[in-house]
């Protein structure tokens, strides 16, 4: 019989392979953007749409929602993932998603282009990239981490 110390180490898994980037995450934040332009659902789709084209992505369809007071959301959906965008009209404030996988789609045009389009005053623009598997900072999840 093996001492209780000898079991309870998991043996070593491989090292990590190298893997490059799966996509690029682009989180943008708007700000002092006009009411209207945050308030129009039919014309944020269509700029959402336009943004999407602009980057080179695959525009396959979308999903709309105007909120009362105000307010609006649209999801759509890219072959090379999604972009989406959520409104606080009364804020002038937007936060935008656009991520794309693989090398031809170019998310940073579809949110320049989305700056220069609603009229933002100011913003912040966050690059992650994303599916960096051999990452040092990964860890497993912990007990209780999902729920």
């Amino acid at each position: 019989m093996q001492p209780a110390a000898a079991r309870s180490r998991p043996e070593p898994g491989p090292a990590p392979i190298a893997v490059p980037p799966t996509g690029t995450h682009c989180l943008l934040e708007l700000y002092g953007c006009p009411f209207d332009r945050l308030n129009d659902l039919p014309q944020l789709r269509a700029d959402l749409r336009a943004a999407a084209e602009q980057s080179g992505a695959t525009w396959l369809g979308d999903l709309a929602q105007a909120f009362t007071p105000q307010g609006v959301t649209v999801l759509v959906l890219l072959a090379e993932s999604h972009l989406s965008i959520h409104t606080w009209p009364e804020a002038g404030y937007a936060a935008i998603d656009v991520f794309t996988c693989g090398d031809r789609a170019l998310p940073d045009r579809a949110c320049h282009w989305l700056i220069d389009r609603l009229g933002a005053r100011d913003y912040r623009l966050m690059h992650m990239p994303r599916g960096q598997l051999d990452r040092p900072d990964r860890r497993p999840p912990e007990p209780g981490d999902h729920g």
